[in-house]
């Protein structure tokens, strides 16, 4: 069966994904406000901190795996279009 060009298997994953996606990052807000409370952290300081480095840790995964293979070009394009992603996506919430 085929969906808008791809196959069941193909559309099943990329559903299976996105709800693993939306369990963890619910997971990883809630254990960060447990950590927080435990700590006797304002749950405001957690945001900043303990998820902004959970958020980040997969581009840190891609530029160390990059710069160990000697492609220091996809570590730095990998930086760049983060953080370009984050300003738009920030510029664009706080336009509306």
């Amino acid at each position: 069966m085929m969906i808008l060009g791809l196959d069941a298997f193909t559309v099943a994953l990329f559903v299976v994904g996105f709800v693993l996606l939306i369990v963890g990052s619910e997971v990883l807000v809630r254990g960060a406000a447990r950590l927080a409370m435990s700590m006797g952290i304002s749950p405001l300081v957690v945001g900043p901190t303990v998820v902004a480095f959970c958020t980040s840790a997969p581009e840190l995964a891609v530029s160390l795996q990059s710069a160990a293979a000697g492609k220091s070009d996809l570590a730095r394009g990998n930086v760049i279009g983060s953080n370009i992603s984050n300003i738009m996506l920030i510029l664009g919430v706080s336009s509306r």
